[in-house]
């Protein structure tokens, strides 16, 4: 897919790549087995899970698409040959995006964070690329305003201000997520379930969007979020859009108090469900991925993984998990993560795994004392299933 710039006869390619859909074997027959109310027999006709690998964009996340896209159209509103200066504020995901593009793009980009990002993150948004990396103010909110009253107004040339979430122009960019995966599913099948994380809407927003474009409204969305960066969760149970006080989850790439006003709308759709899940629980997806798939990813893309355990998807769903249910995780990605981090996370919490085997070991023990040996095994009540700890449910039946 290219786009022209203005008039011109060149063209550019996008600063974004097709990223495969890949069938995770392991998550299917994890999310199989919890999934069926009776256990025993979920591996005879598990249900499929998809990710969608997001994490291999130029990015390492999903914020290649929408930032990539602002910043195209942006300089169609440029005389041609413009080489504008980018201009970025976000110590996460969107900095390194914005980073990115403006590199493929042959521009400069400079990148103002919080005082509060990481080394980590700082070292990477410099290694990609940036022109400078400025540290100022305790939040996002200070360092924006910082960029955009004493950084911009004193570069002479020609700028171009990047938002990390809040423009439809990303949201347009985010949606070729969900045109890809349209015709990547197996034998033209549409999903049945889109799981996506929300921080502050932008990729919902897309996903949206983009079901709209191909009019695709029976899949479910899960919107997941973590505890503490919960702004979409509180925001539905308020009925209104509200700002948090504060983000006191450790995922924070999550980390918007406000959600957008179209994420809030998108929400209250009949097929989309609000899941809110503890960092622990997001910790463990993390470190099963790397284990199950050899990949690394942060706590807020984590969270999505962590569906697959523990019988998370079918009360997430708020029905059971049917065998020829498709499942397509937008793995979003984020660098936010290395090697230490997964052991530190696996060591702090291990007990969420623990939890989890105690509860497989129950279902065991009343499968063998309640089935007899010449006939197949009597299914379990609902007050057998496992408790799932830490997970609340919110949808509205309104379609906007």
């Amino acid at each position: 897919m290219t786009v022209k710039i203005n008039s011109s006869s060149e063209e550019q390619s996008n600063p974004w790549v097709e990223t495969p859909l890949r069938e995770s074997y392991a998550l299917s027959e994890a999310a199989g087995w919890y999934g069926h109310t009776f256990p025993a027999l979920s591996y005879l006709t598990p249900l499929q899970i998809f990710l969608k690998l997001e994490n291999l964009q130029p990015s390492g996340s999903f914020k290649s698409r929408g930032i990539g896209n602002y910043i195209l159209r942006r300089l169609e509103e440029l005389p041609a040959g413009s080489q504008p200066h980018i201009f970025a504020s976000s110590g996460g995901n969107a900095g390194l995006a914005a980073v990115h593009s403006a590199r493929a793009l042959n521009l400069n980009c400079t990148v103002v964070v919080p005082t509060a990002t990481s080394a980590l993150m700082v070292t990477k948004l410099r290694a990609a690329g940036a022109y400078d990396v400025i540290s100022h103010g305790a939040a996002w909110r200070d360092a924006d305003m910082y960029l955009r009253e004493h950084v911009m107004p004193y570069y002479e040339g020609a700028t171009i201000y990047c938002p990390p979430f809040d423009h439809p122009d990303i949201w347009t960019g985010n949606s070729t997520v969900m045109h890809e995966i349209a015709g990547q599913m197996p034998s033209g099948s549409a999903p049945d379930v889109i799981i996506c994380s929300v921080g502050g809407g932008g990729l919902i927003n897309g996903i949206c969007q983009a079901m709209d474009d191909i009019n695709m409204y029976t899949p479910t969305i899960l919107a997941v979020e973590t505890a503490g960066a919960d702004s979409l969760a509180a925001s539905l149970s308020a009925k209104e859009v509200v700002t948090l006080p504060k983000i006191t989850s450790q995922a924070t790439s999550l980390g918007c108090v406000r959600v957008t006003d179209r994420t809030f709308k998108y929400s209250q759709r009949s097929n989309v469900r609000s899941v809110v899940l503890p960092d622990s629980v997001a910790a463990m997806g993390c470190w099963r991925l790397a284990d199950d798939e050899r990949m690394m990813v942060e706590l807020a893309c984590g969270v999505n993984v962590a569906l697959c355990y523990d019988g998370r998807l079918e009360k997430a769903l708020g029905r059971p998990v049917k065998p020829d249910d498709k499942v397509v995780i937008v793995l979003c990605g984020g660098s936010n993560v290395t090697s230490g981090m997964l052991c530190e996370w696996r060591e702090e919490y291990k007990h969420v795994v623990d939890d989890e085997l105690e509860s497989q070991r129950r279902d065991s023990a009343y499968i063998s004392a309640e089935a007899s040996p010449k006939t197949a095994p009597t299914v379990p009540s609902e007050l057998a299933m496992p408790v799932i700890e830490g997970i609340e449910i919110g949808s509205l039946a309104v379609r906007a």
